[in-house]
């Protein structure tokens, strides 16, 4: 195992580069070395801002990855539509990829990340840090114990009363999905991963903009372009049915609990009141008794103080898979999925029926 310091670059200096930045900035295996941002002097700000004087800056990916030929991985935090460029180009230079959520725009970009992580040999790691909260994980350990039997029906969602960001994430341009992949992403691989993420067969999908078109709500509402809120009923392989909702804005102040009901028992995930990948307090087991007596059991939360900030562990355990070339923690397969079902609702919403969902082998 080598002793040397990973060699990182970050691929755009917004905002959730903050994010990544802290997280290597306290992490013993790697240092960044190289910036890139499309809006002149941003990357040299940023470099100046976090005490990375060495770090040199580019004006653009494709710079940086020509001019870099030592570079072990990049983050690429970049908007949106330009996901599937950057990584791509980051997989032709044979660099290790970790990519903010969501994994893309379309299907059809997410499979050429994939073919180009697969053509590379290097690993692609999505920026999922929910999965890494000791919460989540009980989820899924509650599934796989057997104690729900077989998951036949979820419920799942999350939304916010009022929380409609900004900057490129509103324009169709470079956002080029809205609710749906900023935060519904999260929502859906809660329920998929614990269930072992099935393909999904159909879709019958939804999307508005209800409240980013309106002055009454959102201030930037001629820029807005995208899908302030989203709906499913999607098919799933196995016999699994998601019911499924996403919302930046809306009158109430949640959707809807997550539920997955068993044929042997059912869980309530209770709802936050903004959602951003977490749980919203103590959740809920019903089951029966061997005598038929209907019972229902309080889940504690559990603490995720003892294993860092979960930034931390996102870039660490993507850190590690590198150093060590082991498998990615958060596996694109997965996420490949994940991507399949949210351009399944576009595609059915844009079409106003119901769509196969047909995914390419890699």
């Amino acid at each position: 195992m080598s002793t040397k310091k990973l060699q990182v670059g970050i691929i755009g200096t917004g905002n959730i580069a903050r994010a990544h930045m802290f997280a290597y900035k306290t992490n013993k295996d790697a240092e960044v070395v190289a910036l890139a941002d499309l809006v002149p002097g941003r990357a040299e700000a940023f470099a100046k801002k976090w005490g990375i004087k060495d770090a040199r800056c580019y004006p653009d990916h494709l710079s940086l990855l020509e001019a870099e030929k030592n570079l072990d991985a990049v983050s690429i935090c970049t908007y949106n539509a330009t996901h599937m460029e950057c990584a791509v180009e980051a997989f032709k230079h044979g660099v290790n990829v970790l990519l903010e959520k969501p994994m893309s725009v379309t299907l059809e970009e997410a499979v050429e990340i994939c073919k180009a992580e697969k053509e590379s040999g290097k690993i692609l790691c999505v920026g999922f840090q929910p999965r890494f909260d000791a919460n989540m994980q009980n989820i899924k350990k509650i599934v796989e114990s057997g104690k729900l039997g077989k998951v036949y029906y979820i419920q799942t969602g999350g939304g916010r009363r009022r929380g409609i960001p900004g900057s490129t994430f509103i324009e169709k341009e470079t956002g080029g999905i809205g609710a749906l992949g900023d935060i519904g992403c999260y929502s859906l691989d809660m329920v998929l991963n614990a269930v072992g993420y099935p393909k999904p067969l159909t879709v019958s999908g939804y999307t508005s903009d209800f409240f980013g078109k309106n002055p009454k709500y959102y201030d930037e509402h001629v820029r807005f372009g995208v899908d302030d809120f989203g709906a499913a009923f999607v098919r799933l392989e196995g016999g699994i049915i998601l019911d499924f909702r996403i919302s930046w804005a809306m009158h109430p102040d949640s959707p809807g609990d997550t539920i997955l009901f068993g044929t042997e028992g059912a869980l309530r995930i209770p709802a936050t009141d903004c959602w951003n990948g977490s749980v919203g307090g103590p959740m809920k087991l019903y089951f029966d008794t061997k005598n038929g007596r209907k019972t229902k059991k309080r889940v504690p939360l559990r603490s995720n103080l003892k294993n860092g900030t979960l930034w931390g562990q996102k870039i660490g355990s993507f850190l590690d898979a590198v150093k060590n070339g082991t498998p990615s923690p958060i596996p694109s397969w997965q996420i490949l999925i994940n991507q399949a079902i949210i351009d399944g609702i576009n595609k059915s919403a844009a079409l106003g029926q119901e769509v196969a969902v047909e995914i390419p082998e890699i």
